[in-house]
């Protein structure tokens, strides 16, 4: 399978040199599922919009610092190309950002919480259980850091995980689009890190709590098999 990474930023310089940067962060996670997966980057954040949807099997869309509501222009491009994958049946998962661009490019609406930041281990309930979910179980936990959320779901969206903190946590739209707020590529001693970094930002409390719920396990190998088994029956499906 090969995979197109719309990487909308970069790790912070401070922390690239211990944990990488995006890119070897995602193809360290789902080589662990399938080895002979092929990665290639389009860095979005700075204007490099593929322009061929079928240049690759199927696409994935990374976290951002950057807000879907930020009115950039690189954005606003992202948003288009995700329309166009949208119309023609191309897979897409989107991670963070990208979950929530994937809304907003369809006709959601995507918000600063009222909850505040979201960081460290995010507990959701599976409220539906998909063929793709393979090996089955009703909870998923991951890493977060996000203070946006999707509040308006697009049309033909369906919620299939979430929480009372982040209702619309994880989405499937149609049979070819995935959506989840968290993000299965971080791990635990970035995570530690990014919210070190970050504690001015999010607040002594919050990064408190976020410190203390990375003592739990963490499903980042279930949720990249869940994904490869998403994209794996999309491809199939669209010939």
């Amino acid at each position: 399978m090969r995979i197109g990474l719309l990487q909308c930023d970069d790790v912070a310089p401070e922390l690239r040199e211990a944990h990488g940067n995006y890119p070897e962060m995602f193809a360290a996670l789902f080589r662990q599922v399938e080895p002979t997966l092929e990665f290639q980057v389009w860095r979005c954040l700075d204007g490099e919009i593929p322009d061929d949807i079928d240049a690759v099997d199927a696409w994935m869309t990374t976290g951002s610092k950057y807000g879907v509501n930020d009115g950039l222009a690189w954005v606003d491009a992202l948003c288009d190309f995700v329309r166009e994958l949208w119309r023609a049946g191309k897979p897409l998962v989107g991670i963070c950002f990208g979950h929530q661009l994937m809304a907003k490019a369809l006709g959601g609406e995507v918000v600063k919480s009222e909850r505040g930041w979201g960081v460290g281990m995010s507990f959701n309930r599976i409220q539906a259980r998909a063929e793709w979910m393979e090996p089955w179980q009703p909870g998923l936990d991951l890493l977060v850091s996000h203070q946006d959320q999707i509040e308006a779901l697009p049309p033909e969206a369906v919620v299939v995980g979430g929480s009372d903190f982040c209702p619309h946590y994880l989405m499937q739209i149609g049979e070819h689009f995935l959506g989840v707020q968290g993000h299965p590529e971080f791990t635990k001693a970035y995570s530690r890190d990014l919210m070190a970094l970050r504690r001015e930002l999010v607040g002594d409390e919050r990064v408190r709590e976020g410190q203390s719920s990375l003592a739990t396990e963490v499903d980042d190998t279930l949720m990249a098999r869940w994904i490869l088994n998403f994209l794996r029956r999309a491809i199939a499906a669209r010939g």
